[in-house]
């Protein structure tokens, strides 16, 4: 198939079309909630199952980071199988693995269960993006699309904690994972009959050592923060943490020498497309640590019953869904670059109000600082998204897309990894200095652990040690959440820099002939390939989606094909 130039017409979506749309809103309002819908249920999932921290955390994480780790695969398979295809058999194990969730009777079955919802939900993520990607070839259409499937996506992380705290009210913990079981039940039934298919025509060999390779990379990875964020860094996480890298050295490396690679990483060559994805990262790095803390500290700290929390995170999920709606009319006044970056300002004054919440400041603050935050973060997600799926050719767009979903995914789950780890690092040395006197060893040990533990063991003991053992959990808990919230800060002011300075608009990077000569020429170095061979892979470019190749035909911004 040959890649589409800017000269071929852009035929106008129908009826049909957007009513698809509305079936593809399902599935990601629902992988959005399932990710952040436990952050509420969490003291009450942690009654029922007793299980440790790092059980608490793994049962948190393990949902998004195997997303994130099978994201890769699951986009180039729904590109050789079918995008609709997989789509069906991902909503069919989605409910399979919810109902096994609901039903946990360990921490060891709910993060078994967390799991492979996490796979199934890899399968669905690419899916949509990429039938959104040829459902609407014309571009201010394609455009509001993949800003409607941003809200949806954003809404449905948003409003998790609202919803869990709505169910929790009436049903016991396992009852939000059986939300998903009617949704995805219906997006069986309509998604046939209203979905087209698409697939890669000429799809090449697929590569299952690659496949092998990805998961090698990313778990080690995993495990080493997920095991130093509940015992601090120690030889083995370390060890691991190399490992994972080393693994995802040699994976990138074999990806750049095959015609079919799961990744197609000469995208990356684009100056673009590298700094949108590192930004959109990092900027979500931020965002998972904001969601869990923010949670917590309406539920924990102002001890708010979990409907009450619910109703306070409804303004950030409106503020989330109206910035990814005016990102792009933003961006076709002042550009896409300038958008994203004044946008990461407004997060970064959002993310400052949320360092200075306390204990007595109540809620205002946090959720005026929440709504700046969402707001300010949405140019970045809906921009970069648009940037993706537009440098890559149709027949690839599944892989593409899946690049920017793994980028969010990953960046939410390391957030409660990373700077999830450093509120609970402040935390735990603040207070294992201030315990008042008389608290038995027990109680003791649960407080220092974290601030569900310190509510425990006030609830134990009582009396006015419990009222001082309170009083400096929560202070330590809310100073924890000040450090992360300054460091948030840093964060996007760096990312405003990074962006209002370097990134630019697709064409004018593609025009760049120092960029591109540059790049073949590190390209050349790097794997050592003979004139002839260079030639031969200038030539078959087109077919595997190689942006270099197709640049000469791809001179269009995002969204303009």
């Amino acid at each position: 198939m040959a890649p589409e130039t800017e000269t071929e017409a852009d035929p106008r979506a129908g009826l049909r079309d957007w009513i698809g749309l509305a079936v593809l809103a399902l599935p990601t309002i629902l992988l959005a909630l399932d990710f952040t819908v436990l952050h509420l249920a969490l003291p009450h999932l942690a009654a029922g199952l007793n299980p440790s921290s790092a059980q608490q955390l793994w049962i948190l994480d393990i949902y998004g980071f195997m997303i994130a780790g099978f994201l890769i695969t699951m986009g180039t398979l729904g590109d050789r199988i079918g995008r609709r295809k997989l789509l069906m058999i991902g909503a069919t194990f989605f409910v399979l693995a919810s109902v096994a969730a609901a039903y946990a009777n360990s921490p060891e079955m709910l993060i078994a269960t967390r799991a492979l919802l996490g796979i199934a939900g890899a399968t669905l993520m690419p899916s949509t993006l990429s039938l959104i990607t040829n459902m609407f070839h014309d571009p201010k259409q394609r455009g509001f699309a993949v800003a409607v499937w941003l809200s949806c996506f954003s809404a449905g992380g948003a409003v998790g904690p609202m919803i869990g705290g709505l169910v929790l009210e009436w049903f016991w913990w396992g009852a939000v994972f059986l939300l998903g079981v009617p949704v995805m039940l219906l997006l069986l039934l309509t998604g046939p009959v209203l979905l087209p298919e698409y697939k890669d025509p000429r799809p090449g060999p697929f590569d299952l050592f690659g496949v092998f390779l990805s998961l090698a990379a990313i778990l080690p990875v995993i495990w080493a923060f997920k095991t130093a964020a509940a015992y601090d860094w120690s030889a083995a996480p370390i060890a691991a943490l190399v490992a994972g890298l080393v693994i995802g050295w040699f994976f990138v490396r074999r990806q750049r020498s095959l015609e079919s690679p799961l990744m197609d990483l000469s995208l990356f060559r684009l100056r673009s497309f590298s700094i949108g994805l590192g930004s959109l990262l990092l900027g979500t790095v931020t965002l998972g640590a904001f969601v869990l803390l923010f949670a917590q500290y309406l539920q924990l700290v102002l001890e708010l019953d979990p409907a009450q929390a619910g109703l306070w995170m409804v303004p950030y999920a409106v503020s989330n869904i109206v910035g990814a709606m005016l990102a792009p009319q933003l961006a076709s006044r002042i550009s896409g670059p300038r958008a994203i970056a004044l946008g990461l300002v407004v997060a970064a004054v959002g993310y400052g109000l949320f360092a200075g919440v306390g204990t007595g400041s109540g809620p205002a603050m946090g959720v005026t600082g929440s709504v700046l935050i969402t707001f300010g973060l949405s140019p970045l997600m809906v921009l970069v998204v648009d940037l993706v799926i537009s440098s890559a050719p149709k027949e690839k767009s599944g892989s593409a897309s899946s690049m920017s979903e793994t980028c969010s995914e990953m960046g939410m789950a390391l957030g409660v990894a990373t700077l999830g780890a450093v509120g609970t690092a402040v935390y735990r040395s603040l207070v294992a200095d201030d315990l008042p006197s008389g608290l038995p060893e027990a109680a003791r040990t649960a407080a220092q652990d974290s601030l569900v533990g310190a509510l425990g063991a006030a609830g134990d003991v009582g009396g006015r040690v419990a009222d001082d053992l309170l009083a400096t959990a929560k202070g330590a808990f809310t100073t924890g959440l000040a450090a992360v919230g300054f460091l948030s800060v840093a964060v996007m002011l760096a990312l405003a820099l990074v962006t209002a300075l370097f990134l630019r608009e697709p064409a004018e990077d593609e025009d760049d002939p120092a960029d591109a000569a540059d790049a073949l020429e590190e390209a050349a170095t790097a794997d050592g390939p003979t004139a002839a061979e260079a030639d031969a892979g200038r030539n078959t470019s087109a077919g595997s989606g190689d942006a270099n190749g197709g640049a000469a035909e791809r001179k269009a911004p995002p969204g303009s094909r």
